[in-house]
């Protein structure tokens, strides 16, 4: 009997959602990878290969006391939506990593949405 890894069935389902997902200029791709202790979120344009804007748990202005609740992933969502107008994005594609849309990742698009970004 196999061991089913949920790390890489979560890898697999981001493989193929990625094929039809994209970030382009006119709208980049915001990006959640969780993690058990904390949150990460990067608006990527895909066709320059570049990461535009970043926001995590671990960032020091956040001063979160836990990086893997709700809380945490949304002050990720504010910021990452902040530092995105700052670089001059308001429209981006979700990709939600794989993940469900539950919880922490629903939580962290919904104030990224709150904060100003449109997706």
């Amino acid at each position: 009997m196999k061991l089913i890894n949920k790390n890489e069935s979560r890898q697999k389902r981001h493989a193929r959602v990625r094929k039809n997902v994209a970030g382009n200029p006119e709208r980049p791709r915001l990006n959640v990878y969780r993690s058990t202790k904390h949150i990460y979120a990067q608006i990527i344009d895909d066709a320059a290969g570049k990461t535009l804007a970043a926001a995590s748990s671990l960032d020091k202005g956040l001063e979160l006391k836990t990086g893997g609740n709700v809380d945490a992933a949304k002050a990720v969502g504010k910021a990452i939506a902040e530092r995105g107008k700052e670089a001059g994005i308001t429209k981006v594609v979700f990709d939600r990593g794989g993940y469900l849309y539950h919880g922490r990742v629903a939580n962290l698009a919904d104030a990224a949405r709150e904060a100003g970004l449109e997706f």
